[in-house]
């Protein structure tokens, strides 16, 4: 059965952009479990919302490019008004964005690891498995 991930805007950006922080490659490591993602035959699932963040950084194109190499893994989502409103009330019972409470919300309906780096999903991670690009490679 294939593995489905989540992934983070944060994890995407620090993958587009190469970033560290002052001792990890955070770019290099996204980088390494997206590959690892492709050769295990996984999937990663993206949705509207997430592409929607993505544009708040990133032109049409790069968005288009970034996501290129891994289109056969790619599984393409898209938010309900029903996500919303989950997303609302999961914002305020686990103290987490509620941008953060809607990719929550998706990664949880399709049985999804969630990648990020966000701190505050700590209070959902006995409900969904998160993880950090290193802790996947």
């Amino acid at each position: 059965m294939k593995t489905k991930y989540y992934i983070d805007t944060c994890i995407w950006r620090d993958y587009y952009e190469n970033r560290t922080d002052r001792f990890r490659p955070l770019g290099e490591w996204s980088l390494f479990l997206l590959n690892k993602i492709i050769q295990d035959f996984d999937l990663i699932i993206i949705s509207d919302f997430l592409l929607y963040e993505l544009s708040l950084f990133l032109s049409k194109e790069e968005i288009k490019k970034l996501f290129e190499p891994y289109k056969n893994n790619l599984f393409k989502i898209k938010s309900s008004t029903r996500h919303h409103t989950l997303a609302k009330s999961c914002a305020k019972k686990y103290l987490i964005p509620k941008q953060d409470a809607l990719h929550f919300v998706l990664a949880l309906e399709h049985n999804a690891i969630l990648v990020t780096r966000d701190q505050h999903f700590n209070h959902v991670s006995e409900i969904i498995e998160v993880k950090k690009p290193e802790d996947l490679i």
